[in-house]
């Protein structure tokens, strides 16, 4: 999603509820319910008989066009912010924190994650995935080597 498809959002932050369409059915996959081998993930049914593929009156719907979300909202994240993801301390760097949230990367370490949080919340830039980090000084204190006293088997 660029930045020009989500300008009427800019003005004000919306919550998606208020821009859903209506609510989607949980589209299964046909026959799912019958059998335990068949799982719930949708597959498109394909058979000549099939009357899932023929609409038939009483059979689980299928997902189409009409089931779209509306045009402000397709891809936002829930809370109604446009989803960017960061990987370093510089990609923070020129986001809106009225439209955008951060989701951290699942690769950065808990080091660089601390900066990230603190940038962001030094800029008010909202961040999904912030998780339980511990506090810097905790950081820098655990990673100092304990000195520990060894004996060898000559000293009883």
């Amino acid at each position: 999603m660029t930045m020009d498809e989500h300008e009427p959002i800019a003005e004000k932050q919306i919550s998606k509820k208020g821009y859903t369409k209506h609510k989607k059915p949980k589209f299964r996959r046909q026959e799912s319910w019958r059998y335990k081998r068949v799982p719930d993930k949708w597959r498109r049914p394909h058979g000549i008989d099939s009357k899932m593929r023929k609409k038939v009156k009483g059979w689980p719907a299928s997902p189409t066009t009409g089931y779209r979300s509306p045009k402000k909202t397709r891809g936002l994240h829930p809370s109604g912010f446009v989803e960017v993801r960061v990987q370093t301390v510089d990609d923070l760097a020129g986001l809106d924190p009225e439209l955008q949230a951060v989701r951290i990367a699942h690769t950065v370490g808990t080091r660089k994650r601390i900066e990230i949080l603190a940038l962001a919340e030094e800029k008010g830039i909202h961040v999904l995935n912030p998780g339980t980090t511990r506090e810097p000084e905790e950081f820098t204190e655990s990673t100092e080597p304990e000195k520990t006293k060894k004996q060898s088997k000559g000293d009883k």
